[in-house]
């Protein structure tokens, strides 16, 4: 059985910055595409940030560009998600996604992705 693992959130406050990670149990995270995804109480799950299986191809959400960095390191077998310049509003739940098939067009869709973490909190008070 394949499990996500998220770790990382926590408290900052604004234009401070926080690491989020991922592990995969059951499965080597390389063979993930991974997808980083938050969501607030009463509002839909949004799309974050993703990378492909070899890191070559990465998407962000416009609201995170030039903020956040999501890289991998298969040799560790770990995904992360450095997020810089925290704003109130990335404050959420976080939630590591991996598909082991996904094309690059739908990195975005959050169908894609079989395999979901837990979720982590990032809260940012100002």
């Amino acid at each position: 059985q394949v499990q996500l693992v998220e770790s990382g959130g926590g408290l900052v406050q604004v234009g401070g910055s926080l690491r989020l990670s991922c592990a995969a149990v059951g499965r080597d995270l390389s063979e993930f595409h991974i997808g980083w995804f938050r969501q607030v109480p009463g509002a839909e799950r949004e799309f974050v940030a993703a990378i492909s299986r070899s890191g070559a191809t990465t998407v962000y959400a416009d609201s995170v560009k030039g903020r956040f960095t999501i890289s991998r390191d298969n040799a560790k077998n770990t995904g992360d998600l450095k997020m810089n310049n925290l704003k109130p509003e990335d404050a959420a739940a976080y939630f590591c996604a991996g598909d082991l098939r996904l094309g690059t067009n739908r990195m975005r869709d959050i169908p894609s992705y079989r395999y979901w973490g837990q979720g982590t909190q990032v809260t940012v008070s100002s």
